[in-house]
């Protein structure tokens, strides 16, 4: 099989795809056995690669490592624990208002295309299953919860998070998208015909599936995917008729020559969507329900999907407690106007220092889908989270990566916590556990949750790990000291 039809796959890869290749024929292109294994916490085992052939294997787990920047006393009583799930980037793979084609030019258009891209409910539905064995008292989902705001990837995520019937499928029964068998583009791996193969997966992903559903309460976050075109841009006419429309594009014009920054590429994927689909798309069944509603109403979907009451009309910002002694935050970054770089407005500031104030000697969790620290106006929001002796930390997602620093303030300090998504490799989600410890502060300790790999969850997490942009060459995975740790608060 042409190493050259796996597109998705980069240079470095090609080596280890010639040795799926041998294998997959050899064994009559099965599921690998990473699928069958029991899923669960990566304290007790882990997904490994041990001889880099590009098969991933259960191996065994991480015990939680104790981070030493910010010391506390000796962890004891639980106080709460609740769990993450992040930039789940549910998506209609088949919607002609995609530009997976842009892909191959990389950054910062490398989320375009994945190649586990029809799998996107059937890994969010596996996720749920392995985090409902934790036990959480609730899960927060921090934004990125669809991948290009439309209404029927809204409708499919709510319901496999709350469990029901999903119907991943849009335009006529069956899959049209790019990476069908037939496809002349050789940048798109199709799974039917391409190493590793995987026959009929497509069709298998595009079926009627039953969601198990959260058994905890979940509480989400916007992202700019959730309420932004490509999570870029926001919805316009022109969009409009070709989201719902039966152009789709599905090769690159070589004359394109689309903008590198992301300030250009909003306004490029805009043009491109407009344009370009009424120009050289081919023929696909549309679909009404791929319409995008803008984010005031996807807001409120979401509000009244987890029953919150947000602060103001059209963010998505509020709080709730977790047991009687912790309070979380939940933070509305998304820049309305485009892009996907955070933004704090100064009413969104004022509302997070008086949410403090009535926090009063709950300890105090914020949720965001983006990082505070590389937002516009989270400068000003972190300094007022210095001041609070009762934060332990902001925990946030958009970054695709497991990482975790500390931020040292007025003699002690709180945590800066970044969770990896379900839309690449590793596909986990994250759980916590905050205990009281000796001398007055708390300990946070957290641990990754591998997805289950059932069904066509198991093939998706394979083609993550081998995806050249968001598999084992990123690094998604973090360093150890960013997964199974404790994270102590001192008391101040």
């Amino acid at each position: 099989m042409s190493a050259r039809r796996i597109g998705v796959l980069a240079a470095a890869a090609v080596a280890v795809l010639a040795a799926v290749a041998a294998i997959a024929a050899a064994c009559g292109s099965g599921a690998p056995a990473a699928e069958t294994a029991r899923p669960g916490s990566t304290l007790v085992s882990t997904l490994v690669d041990p001889d880099g052939d590009g098969f991933l294997q259960r191996g065994p787990g991480e015990p939680l490592r104790t981070r030493p920047e910010l010391p506390a006393g000796r962890p004891g009583r639980t106080l709460a624990t609740f769990g993450q799930l992040t930039d789940t980037h549910v998506r209609d793979e088949e919607s002609p208002a995609r530009v997976p084609f842009l892909d191959r030019l990389g950054a910062p258009f490398t989320s375009t295309f994945r190649p586990q891209e029809a799998e996107s409910d059937q890994v969010l539905d596996a996720g749920v299953r392995s985090l409902d064995r934790e036990h959480p008292q609730a899960v927060f989902v921090t934004g990125d919860i669809t991948d290009s705001a439309q209404e029927n990837e809204l409708d499919q995520a709510i319901a496999t998070l709350r469990g029901g019937r999903v119907d991943p499928d849009s335009g006529a029964r069956g899959y049209d998208g790019v990476q069908q068998a037939d496809s002349p583009d050789p940048f798109f791996y199709r799974p039917d015909v391409d190493a590793p193969r995987f026959p009929g997966l497509l069709a298998r992903a595009e079926r009627p599936f039953t969601a198990t559903g959260l058994r905890a309460p979940w509480y989400p976050t916007v992202g700019n995917h959730d309420v932004l075109v490509q999570g870029e841009v926001p919805p316009t006419a022109a969009i409009e008729r070709v989201a719902t429309g039966n152009r789709l594009v599905d090769t690159l014009d070589p004359s394109l020559r689309p903008p590198r920054d992301e300030a250009g590429a909003a306004a490029a994927t805009a043009r491109l969507l407009a344009e370009h689909a009424a120009s050289s798309g081919r023929r696909v069944p549309a679909d009404p329900r791929r319409r995008h509603p803008g984010a005031a109403a996807i807001v409120d979907r979401l509000a009244r999907a987890a029953g919150v009451t947000p602060a103001q009309a059209g963010r998505l910002d509020y709080a709730v407690d977790v047991g009687a002694s912790v309070r979380a935050i939940v933070l509305d970054t998304v820049n309305r106007a485009g892009g996907s770089r955070g933004l704090l407005p100064p009413g969104e500031l004022r509302w997070l220092r008086a949410e403090l104030a009535r926090a009063g000697s709950r300890w105090v969790l914020v949720f965001t889908h983006n990082p505070l620290e590389s937002s516009a106006g989270g400068e000003a929001a972190l300094r007022a989270l210095d001041a609070d002796p009762r934060v332990v930390a902001v925990v946030a997602g958009n970054r695709h990566r497991n990482t975790i620093e500390p931020r040292r303030a007025g003699g002690g300090g709180y945590w800066l916590i970044g969770t990896s998504s379900l839309a690449d490799f590793p596909q986990q989600a994250r759980m916590f556990r905050l205990r009281a410890a000796s001398g007055g502060g708390v300990v946070l300790e957290t641990w990754m949750v591998d997805q289950d790999g059932r069904g066509v969850a198991g093939p998706a997490r394979e083609l993550a790990y081998l995806d050249a942009q968001g598999g084992r060459p990123a690094g998604f995975a973090g360093r150890p000291q960013d997964r199974n740790v404790r994270l102590g608060i001192p008391a101040r």
